[in-house]
């Protein structure tokens, strides 16, 4: 009985390895770039915006409550990604939650920037958003200034050097952006909980 377990383990981690290997080419991966383009297409041309633009209409958000209800400003990163750092005052919907933006916009001439980590996501929110019959959405996308390209979303806003929050800490600045932890960070030798 065990001989048999132990191989229907076996045979359990060899399909799943070869699932994994065969991941790697994957024939939907280019169909995903078409129905990436087909949302980016229903995006106006003066609707992609950047993190400078966004920069000065939170500034504008924050000094006026008047115009603060008048702009919706979304992180649309994953809940974990929100928590552990966004722009302080910021709306938040995860993108796989956007269904649940035409039950709180109501109007379709409503102000709307959304971002992401870099600009992936919001190009599909904001087309899809576009597609509801919102007429005002800006997708905060990759921009070049002074010679130096900055990615859109929240990569883009530290690399501008502007600030953000958590519940924990208050305002910070993210000296350098990492999307995974580096070799020091995962030298640790005992910790309670750690995400990674």
């Amino acid at each position: 009985m065990k001989k048999v377990f132990v191989l229907m383990i076996a045979v359990a981690f060899v399909v799943s390895a070869a699932g994994f290997a065969f991941a790697g080419n994957n024939p939907l991966k280019a169909n995903e770039k078409q129905v990436h383009k087909g949302f980016i297409a229903e995006i106006p041309a003066g609707h992609m915006t950047n993190v400078f633009k966004l920069h000065e209409v939170w500034e504008k958000a924050m000094a006026d409550p008047a115009y603060r209800n008048k702009v919706y400003l979304i992180d649309i990163r994953t809940d974990s990604e929100f928590d552990a750092f966004h722009i302080e005052g910021t709306d938040h919907i995860q993108a796989g939650h956007m269904y649940v933006i035409p039950k709180k916009i109501k109007d379709p001439n409503a102000e709307i920037y959304i971002w992401c980590r870099t600009e992936h996501r919001a190009k599909y929110v904001s087309g899809f958003l576009y597609k509801y019959g919102y007429k005002n959405v800006y997708c905060v996308s990759s921009t070049t200034k002074n010679g130096k390209k900055y990615h859109g979303g929240v990569v883009g806003w530290a690399q501008a050097g502007f600030p953000f929050v958590n519940q924990f800490t208050g305002v910070f600045y993210i000296k350098e952006y990492r999307k995974h932890p580096s070799k020091a960070e995962m030298s640790y030798r005992i910790r309670m909980w750690h995400p990674y």
